[in-house]
């Protein structure tokens, strides 16, 4: 069992930096988003037990969490990378550290964030995934384009 709620809240999958203030106290000095996907084989229980409805982390997500998001009405979204400092920022208090024997990147750090993003929704709770459909595009387009430029950059082949 969790120690916080999480349910109707978000998530963030992510490898924060956190400077003590004395007195129980944090500052969120840098969140980097991490790759989600190793949480993929887990998603779909995660979701459906625990009632998130909004995970964020690094990359896509397969099958498990697109039928999550469909059937639990939750969404994936990506913070992009490069922006560790910018989500920080949007860090108005930790509230709860649980875990800390873990260590500061797996302690559970809860939260109040303001205006968190950027944001890319990777998939919507209609269970479709944003990045799978970039990568069809991306396939039919990349036969023409490699033609293209074959002729100009002969080492490619």
């Amino acid at each position: 069992k969790l120690p916080v709620d999480v349910k109707d809240k978000a998530i963030l999958h992510a490898g924060p930096i956190i400077r003590p203030l004395g007195d129980d106290k944090f500052e969120m000095v840098s969140v980097g988003p991490t790759t989600s996907m190793r949480m993929e084989k887990f998603e779909k229980e995660f979701v459906e037990q625990t009632g998130v409805r909004v995970i964020v982390g690094k990359g896509g997500m397969g099958p498990n969490t697109e039928y999550a998001c469909k059937n639990f009405g939750a969404i994936h979204c990506v913070f992009p990378a490069g922006n560790a400092v910018v989500a920080a920022t949007e860090v108005q208090e930790i509230v709860d550290a649980n875990w800390r024997e873990l260590g500061m990147p797996e302690t559970l750090w809860s939260c109040h964030v303001k205006m968190f993003g950027p944001l890319i929704v990777s998939i919507d709770s209609y269970g479709r995934n944003f990045f799978e459909e970039q990568k069809v595009i991306y396939n039919q387009r990349k036969e023409e384009v490699y033609n293209e430029i074959i002729p100009h950059v002969k080492f490619i082949k």
